[in-house]
């Protein structure tokens, strides 16, 4: 393994405070790197591939919290409702209902985050600051009991203006606090700001972010 895994996991880690969760997003990277930053001390993963996440569950170690981390189809929910720990990209009610609904079948309840839409591209999903206000009032999800939604996710728009960034971050952790103080002021576990990768976390970081996705740092280029 040409690339030092181990201290790019380290440096990344060295610079989080120890409130903010790390998600080593292992998306189209080898086993043998996920194995380089798991005995490092490293657990929780992300990919965004069904068939690819699936191979690396039956053959790592079965500790490892996998986290569903890309648009997610429904009819892929059904494959992954098993053994995911959380689903952060959770943009609609038909893919919420549809978790729900396969969770129920096994008897358990799946973590989810709802992926926010704030920045400028139009490629990138989730749901608008006004639906996100809107799912909550409705009150659909609360009928919803093989799920527990855990907070927000969101990602910047892909730009150097930093100023822009951190302004799309400060919107997501005031939606995050309107939300939270509206629907969820008595749970506790309504507490993750999931925002900032590999370009923007120490960014995300200062704006309220405890959760980062990050990738490209710790496992170099990715390997299609």
């Amino acid at each position: 393994m040409d690339y030092d895994v181990r201290s790019h996991l380290r440096q990344v880690k060295d610079s989080l405070s120890e409130d903010v969760c790390l998600v080593a997003i292992s998306k189209f990277h080898p086993n043998e790197h996920i194995m380089a930053a798991y005995e490092e001390g490293q657990r929780v993963f992300g990919e965004s591939h069904e068939q690819e996440l699936a191979r690396k569950h039956e053959s790592l170690p079965a500790d490892i919290i996998w986290h569903f981390i890309g648009h997610l189809q429904t009819n892929k929910v059904r494959f992954i409702v098993p053994y995911i720990s959380m689903i952060e990209s959770v943009d609609s009610i038909k893919l919420m209902r549809e978790i729900n609904k396969q969770a129920a079948k096994i008897d358990r309840v799946i973590d989810i985050l709802i992926e926010l839409h704030i920045a400028e591209e139009e490629t990138k999903y989730g749901f608008t600051p006004d639906a996100c206000r809107q799912l909550f009032v409705d009150g659909q999800w609360r009928e919803m009991t093989n799920i527990r939604i855990r907070g927000l996710m969101m990602m910047a728009s892909n730009t150097d203006d930093e100023a822009q960034i951190r302004s799309e971050f400060l919107q997501a952790k005031e939606l995050f606090d309107e939300i939270k103080a509206n629907h969820f002021a008595a749970d506790d576990s309504f507490n993750l700001r999931s925002w900032g990768m590999s370009d923007d976390y120490p960014i995300a970081c200062q704006c309220g972010s405890n959760m980062v996705r990050v990738g490209t740092l710790i496992f170099g280029p990715r390997v299609y």
